[in-house]
């Protein structure tokens, strides 16, 4: 199978909803076409600014809108960030994301300490994506010359769905961002939540979206809600574990060559439904020192736990850069 860009909704059903032993056989051969089946990329997540985000996300414990149990934190001492990723590259990570809760990059001197931070992370031989908000062209294009590996900005959901979710800003907007990241050399990271309320009919949808990006994102996220006291969602039911590999084996087919990153939820599977969800074509998951994904009220399965997990599957931790989608900058001297 080749890497198509003209999937139809109605294929995408079509696959999606294929009898689930058959859909996981499919999506592995899929995954052992274009990667290598033993590698997991490890990734973690450090809120680098905490809270206090304008947004009225449903699923947001950050957005100011809310009365959660996270409490504002202005932006980290670049010296954190950096000891944050030293421990995390001992202990296998690949990839380091640095997630603030704005809602847009502004050209201030916030922005110039994340560039400073992308650079002194990214020196030292790790992946480094942020998450920071809406980008413009010219903000994407320095954090490229920081030497930013990919840029996250999920679509959530599908576009019918989007403005029961959030008003504060369109799809459009979120598109926009990604076609501003897609002027560069950095790689795209964009998928969604499962558990928004939203139908089988909304996932395919937002798959279709995806996947007619030409190039693909390099990375798709597959979210599970963790609900939040005091969000507008925080009611809303589990997802069935059968829809998250539906989802996860969907997206391996369809976008062949992305790495599927089995996200934040992953914290309440067993190491059975993980098992299943790495089978399907899952190839990346999120670790952590602190129990904690972004915040407390997101969990995180721990280093330890994780790399007994991947033993007992035969899996191991793959090295940053293998992909080759973006050349490792050189070391900074100091």
């Amino acid at each position: 199978m080749g890497v198509r860009y003209n999937w139809q909704e109605s294929e995408i059903s079509e696959i999606y909803n294929a009898p689930l032993l058959e859909l996981i056989y499919q999506a592995a051969s899929v995954h052992r076409q274009y990667h290598n089946p033993k590698q997991i990329q490890v990734c973690k997540l450090i809120s680098i600014k905490t809270g206090a985000c304008p947004e009225d996300c449903g699923y947001c414990a950050q957005s100011s809108r809310y009365k959660t149990e996270v409490q504002p934190q202005a932006l980290l001492e670049k010296e954190t960030i950096v000891n944050i990723a030293k421990q995390a590259k001992a202990s296998g990570i690949s990839r380091v994301c640095m997630g603030a809760a704005w809602r847009e990059v502004r050209d201030n001197s916030q922005f110039d300490e994340v560039l400073e931070m992308v650079k002194e992370v990214t020196s030292m031989g790790l992946e480094v994506c942020c998450t920071l908000g809406m980008l413009t062209e010219n903000q994407a294009k320095r954090l490229d010359d920081a030497g930013l590996y990919a840029y996250n900005h999920n679509l959530d959901t599908s576009r019918d769905h989007y403005s029961t979710i959030i008003t504060t800003r369109t799809y459009d907007d979120r598109l926009n961002t990604i076609n501003n990241v897609r002027q560069t050399n950095v790689t795209v990271c964009s998928g969604g939540i499962l558990g928004l309320g939203e139908t089988a009919d909304d996932r395919i949808s937002m798959l279709h979206t995806l996947s007619s990006l030409n190039p693909h994102p390099e990375s798709v996220p597959i979210n599970i809600l963790s609900q939040v006291q005091g969000t507008p969602l925080e009611n809303q039911p589990d997802v069935p574990i059968w829809d998250v590999i539906r989802m996860i084996a969907t997206a391996r087919i369809v976008m062949p060559t992305a790495d599927v990153r089995l996200s934040a939820g992953r914290a309440r599977l067993s190491e059975v439904e993980q098992a299943f969800c790495f089978m399907a074509g899952a190839n990346s998951i999120f670790s952590s020192d602190d129990g904690q994904m972004l915040t407390v009220t997101t969990p995180c399965p721990g280093y330890d736990s994780d790399r007994e997990l991947l033993n007992l599957l035969g899996l191991s931790m793959r090295s940053p850069f293998v992909k080759g989608e973006k050349k490792q900058p050189e070391p900074i001297v100091n």
